[in-house]
This record gives structure tokens, sequence and C-alpha cells, in this order.
């Protein structure tokens, strides 16, 4: 499909993955629309980016997300892609019960809740445009997860099955489905739990897999793993046992 010209609403715009596929985008000539929590953020992103259009959200909550999407719908009616990039990541350690899990931002709201909720919600406008997509951003962990990070990788996996069912519900509309798989990615995501397990290697640049996002939508390449994770996307199928001894060593 085409990948000027589009309006594009990104969640999670105003860092990391997110705030890279919006720069893209934008230079790809594309009107951009982002969302995110933290207004701070979003102002700092419009310094860079002045020419998107930034939205307060917080799509943990139902009534943030029903918001956006009338805000999106009555503003940029010419929304034709959405994209579902936000997300959170939290080590959980269920030995202590609900200590972990309840003590913090519910990762299922928001990584899970909120992109299946934003698909059924803009389907309908999504489907009166020539050319329309939804990209789904998951991750290689949703193939062979991180045990200390279990509800993340279990969301991510819910992710990807949710990615292929849309995709064939959607088969006979004009609203392509993708799934972008990244790997580990130099972001705020997971920062701290990276040194708490002594690793060193911080990611690929989150510019990377906005290049590959971009390619994807160029070539209607539905499912597309980037670097490291094409790796963790064949060992599930080929040794997935193995495969989930080597990742969690530590």
């Amino acid at each position: 499909m085409k990948t000027e010209g589009n309006t594009i609403l990104i969640t999670g715009g105003a860092t990391g993955i997110g705030f890279s596929l919006a720069e893209a985008f934008v230079m790809a000539g594309n009107e951009v629309i982002i969302c995110g929590r933290r207004e701070s953020r979003l102002k700092e992103a419009r310094d860079k980016l002045p020419r998107i259009h930034t939205r307060v959200c917080d799509l943990s909550q139902e009534k943030e997300r029903k918001s956006l999407f009338d805000w999106v719908s009555s503003n940029f009616s010419k929304t034709n892609i959405l994209i579902n990039n936000a997300g959170i990541q939290r080590m959980i350690d269920f030995k202590k019960g609900t200590g972990d899990l309840f003590n913090g931002e519910d990762e299922i709201e928001i990584n899970l809740k909120a992109s299946v909720h934003l698909s059924g919600y803009f389907v309908p406008l999504l489907s009166k445009h020539k050319e329309a997509a939804i990209v789904n951003v998951s991750s290689g962990l949703a193939f062979i997860p991180i045990a200390a990070m279990p509800v993340y990788c279990a969301t991510k996996a819910a992710i990807h099955s949710f990615s292929l069912s849309l995709r064939h519900q959607l088969r006979g509309t004009s609203v392509k489905v993708f799934e972008i798989i990244p790997p580990m990615v130099d972001t705020e995501l997971d920062k701290g739990a990276r040194g708490e397990r002594g690793q060193e290697d911080r990611g690929i640049p989150a510019a990377e897999v906005a290049r590959a996002t971009i390619k994807a939508l160029e070539d209607n390449e539905y499912e597309v793993a980037v670097g490291m994770a094409q790796g963790l996307r064949l060992g599930a199928r080929s040794n997935p046992e193995q495969e989930f001894q080597d990742m969690n060593q530590w």
C-alpha cells in the first residue's frame, strides 16, 4: 500500500518506537496524530516534529479510548491507518502473590485491551477509505517469553493471535492488518529491568523498527519480524523448549 498521503494515528507516539514511527511517517509525507499519557512528553515530541497533532490519552481507561476515537473521527475523518503501538513492560514475581501484579500499571489494559478496543472502534471508519491499515506492534517475546515478565509476554502473544484473526476477518475489506515484531529496542520500556538482569545490550535503535514498518506497508508484508526477533519466531516453531531455556538462563 502507499506510504505517503495517509492520515495516521499512532498510540504511545511521544517516545521510543512510537516517536520514531511518527518521525518516519512525517518525513514520508503523511499527516500524523500521536497520543500519550504525559503532556510533557507530547510537548517534547511537538517541539521536534511541529507538524504532528497530539492528544493526551490514558489508554488504560476505557472512557479515554472512546474519547480518543470520537476526537479523531470528528477532527481527522481521513484517518486511514491505526498503529497500535502503546505498551508497558513490568517484571512480576508471582511468588509474591498479587504484590507485584497490582502495584503498578495494568499491562493487560494498555498492551492488549486498548489495541482490541481501538481496532473495534476504528474499523468502520478505516473501511470507508480505499486503502487502510491497522498495524499492531507485538514483540519477539510473543513467541519465546521471558519468565520474569510473564504478563507482558502474554499480552504480546495475544496481540499476535488477535492480528491473525483480525486479518482473516477483514480480508474482504480495504483494511489490511500488519503485525510488526520488534526484538529488544533501545527505549525506556525495559531499561531498569535490563540493569537488574545485568544486560549490557540495549537493543536496536527504534528507527530501525520504523524503517521496517514502512517497508512492510510498501511490500504488503503482513507479518514482519525485525532483527533478532526473526530467530525467536523461527525458534518457537522449531525448538521452543530449548529457545525458552536459553532465553531464561538468569
